[in-house]
């Protein structure tokens, strides 16, 4: 299986075509709209640059393929290494950089405690979810026990984002990563799954209440464009991101729709990324119609070595 190849490649490919546009609103991207990979614009960056996003998703890979399992400790080393050396980013020097990520990974390097990140119910920006999905894919085909799986992929959240809220943002994504890879059916129905499990397993959390609008795709599928927000909180994020996937039925139409969104087009481009690379797959092997596109990759900044880092991941974590 090509998990992570899909999963990772998705998350920066989307992530990259956002980039550009970053911070723009809807009605400013609307009048020049993203139609494919392209550079300049909000960080003036060549073609294929990709974010934070991308850097922390790549960090987290690196320290579970170092460890051969998620040891938090290493990947908010390997965070540390991005803030302050440039590590995991096309440039050798980290931008993009959001106030909770910097927060949980100074309060680290200050304490040694790598779960660090802010319990303020201000600190629930997107900056865990984004980052998430090397935590996703490990614990849906490494990890058989259902609470252990959460516990990694909530303690990964932590490092940055250690409101609940925000933690229950990526135990959704989980459960959605788990149905998209083990049980892979129509993306509508692996996603509405995912939830339902997701709504069970935090019965009776009272943050859950605050992503109610996606308990039910079918109706939320129905939601105008003018409701659906594009910002950097985390359940604005996640709500958008679904919204993109269940009203298109290709990588390519997924994330376009989530870029041009405007607000946080990077990050929001990679949630949804992620999540259409994994189920839709690399357009040369699956399918060129509805796969992540080969010119895209071509363009990332250093695709060979992301594309070598997921291709090694896939080779030592292929099968449960």
């Amino acid at each position: 299986m090509d998990n992570w190849r899909n999963g990772i490649l998705g998350v920066v490919v989307g992530d990259a075509l956002g980039c550009p546009v970053q911070f723009k609103s809807r009605e400013e991207v609307r009048k020049n709209e993203v139609t494919d990979m392209r550079g300049h614009g909000t960080f003036d960056l060549p073609k294929g640059s990709w974010t934070d996003d991308s850097s922390l998703t790549l960090a987290t890979l690196d320290a579970i393929l170092e460890d051969g399992n998620i040891t938090v400790s290493h990947v908010a080393r390997n965070f540390l290494l991005w803030l302050q050396n440039g590590k995991y980013t096309p440039y050798g020097y980290a931008y993009d950089i959001g106030n909770g990520c910097y927060d949980g990974i100074m309060a680290y390097k200050a304490t040694g405690w790598p779960m660090s990140g802010g319990t303020s119910v201000d600190n629930n920006g997107n900056g865990s979810l984004m980052r998430i999905m090397p935590a996703c894919i490990y614990c849906a085909t490494q990890v058989k026990d259902t609470d252990m799986a959460i516990s990694l992929v909530q303690d990964v959240s932590k490092i940055t984002h250690a409101h609940m809220r925000a933690q229950i943002a990526c135990g959704i994504y989980y459960f959605i990563v788990n149905e998209i890879i083990n049980d892979k059916d129509f993306l509508d129905d692996a996603i509405q799954t995912g939830i339902h499990k997701a709504f069970a397993y935090y019965i009776g959390e009272k943050e859950l209440s605050y992503y109610i609008r996606i308990e039910n795709i079918s109706k939320f599928k129905e939601t105008p464009e003018s409701e659906i927000r594009s910002s950097g909180y985390v359940v604005d994020s996640l709500e958008a991101s679904i919204w993109c996937l269940i009203n298109t039925s290709s990588y390519k139409d997924a994330v376009l729709k989530a870029v041009n969104l405007g607000g946080d087009t990077d990050t929001i481009g990679a949630i949804t990324g992620g999540l259409a690379g994994l189920y839709y797959g690399f357009a040369p092997i699956i399918d060129t119609k509805t796969g992540i596109p080969y010119e895209w990759v071509k363009a990332l900044q250093n695709s060979k070595w992301i594309y070598d880092l997921c291709t090694e991941a896939d080779r030592r974590f292929g099968a449960m």
